[in-house]
């Protein structure tokens, strides 16, 4: 999958096609209009230089946000130096509204309420997934 701002200052590209992505109702990614695919870190590439955001609204941020600092695209997550010391470089998060949609053909959407997620365990869902 590849994904790019909408300047194309920035690109991510994944080896593999997703197999679900989320949108999520939580108030970082409802601001950040992002719809997420969870590559693992060593199956990524970004090209270009990224602004970064964390989030001051929770007392330990487990993600920081990367965006285009032309186009203002939010373009990928990496995990927190806390959340990787804990967890480990597990994961990162890629706005595949960024990809072109016959790449996303197929893949299965979610709905979690992260604005009801306790931080921790599993996510409840607002609503059935869907395939693109």
């Amino acid at each position: 999958m590849v994904a790019s701002c909408l300047c194309d200052a920035v690109r991510v590209e994944t080896r593999d096609t997703p197999e679900f992505l989320h949108e999520c109702n939580c108030t970082l990614c409802r601001k950040t209009g992002a719809l997420w695919a969870y590559p693992s870190p060593d199956t990524v590439s970004v090209k270009g230089t990224t602004a970064r955001y964390q989030r001051t609204d929770k007392e330990r941020a487990s993600a920081e946000i990367h965006f285009c600092p032309t186009c203002g695209s939010t373009t990928h997550f990496t995990l927190t130096e806390g959340t990787i010391a804990a967890f480990g470089n597990t994961m990162m998060g890629v706005n595949a509204r960024l990809a072109d949609e016959a790449e996303l053909a197929g893949v299965e959407l979610r709905f979690p309420d992260g604005a009801a997620w306790a931080g921790a365990g599993e996510f409840g869902y607002v609503r059935e997934a869907v395939r693109l």
